[in-house]
């Protein structure tokens, strides 16, 4: 057997981590992590932060360890709000793949693009098990990476008959149909930069904004929505109407970093809903210990933070296939 003083680790960029996996396999991968996290059979702590306002940003770190199959990750991310005048990404992450019993780094990955696909992955996976079956409009809110990772995971769960793309401004909106309208001919898709049009009516509403206030209006959500909560991840941001949640059955990905990130902070520390009014994680929906939707009429809300989890749940299966395909550079980390 090889020893593992020989072994070397694998250096992956984001073009070589594109087209690895499928969006319907992302899906499997973040469903896998949820039903494992549902389980009890992870160890994860909630993110951690360092916000940083000289720079108008924030570093987080997320590790994790999942039983089944066994694995091990952590992801470093930085956001910074002005990269835009550096010519950069807001947001941009490192993850690295390590061998759980010896803690050997298999992969340091970009973590950008898989990013961007586990987290549309945690959307579509909430709407294959909490929105109504019969649905048939999809809205988007927000053109950026989780716009775009949304629109191609949830494509691979509902046959949409049309996806609606929402923006602030009319150049967000071209560029976003400009990029991806031509990936999904088999889609209407349309663009708009007016919310309240583009949420009326939908089936399944996915946001994903750093408002730092709600953008969805509760008198534009009908009975029967799924709502995907995907942006708010940093306490104070928050994109659904409070009213919204107080009428909704509520799930979130992780209660111990929900109640401090995500949709349901604000509203819990302003004591417009409790805890007990949540329904629960969306892992014991997964795994059959909770009940989801309850009738046609109710209103979903799925609070996603981003868990730790969907990481070390989907690099395996991206790492066998960058071995399988040969790309990546292979370097040497542990001197003999």
């Amino acid at each position: 057997m090889e020893s593992w003083r020989n072994r070397k680790t694998l250096i992956l960029s984001r073009t070589d981590m594109m087209g690895l996996l499928t969006p319907a396999e992302y899906n499997d991968r973040v469903e896998h992590a949820f039903r494992m996290h549902g389980l009890g059979r992870v160890y994860m702590e909630p993110k951690g932060h360092i916000v940083l306002d000289k720079y108008q940003g924030e570093w987080e770190v997320m590790p994790s360890y999942i039983e089944e199959p066994e694995a091990a990750a952590c992801k470093w991310v930085s956001i910074r709000e002005d990269n835009a005048k550096y010519e950069l990404p807001a947001v941009f992450s490192i993850l690295i793949y390590t061998h759980p019993e010896t803690g050997f780094p298999l992969a340091i990955c970009d973590g950008s693009f898989h990013t961007l696909m586990r987290t549309g992955a945690s959307a579509a996976v909430s709407a294959k098990w909490l929105a109504r079956k019969d649905s048939k409009v999809l809205t988007i809110a927000g053109t950026g990476s989780v716009g775009v990772g949304a629109l191609a995971t949830c494509d691979a769960i509902f046959a949409w008959e049309e996806v609606r793309i929402w923006s602030r401004t009319q150049d967000s909106v071209d560029r976003f149909l400009a990029s991806e309208s031509g990936k999904y001919p088999h889609l209407k898709i349309v663009g708009s930069t007016d919310l309240e049009q583009t949420v009326r009516g939908a089936d399944v509403i996915v946001t994903g904004t750093h408002a730092r206030g709600w953008i969805v209006d509760d008198a534009w959500v009908d009975p029967g929505t799924h709502l995907a909560a995907l942006g708010a991840d940093l306490k104070g941001e928050q994109e659904l109407h409070p009213a919204t949640l107080q009428r909704a059955r509520v799930f979130v990905d992780d209660i111990r970093q929900c109640r401090e990130d995500g949709e349901i902070n604000v509203p819990l520390s302003e004591g417009q809903i409790t805890e007990d009014d949540l329904a629960g994680e969306i892992g014991k929906v997964i795994c059959g210990e909770l009940a989801g939707r309850e009738s046609d009429e109710q209103i979903t809300v799925f609070d996603s933070t981003g868990i730790a989890l969907q990481d070390s749940a989907t690099v395996p299966l991206e790492y066998e296939r960058a071995v399988e395909a040969g790309v990546g550079v292979e370097k040497k980390m542990i001197s003999t």
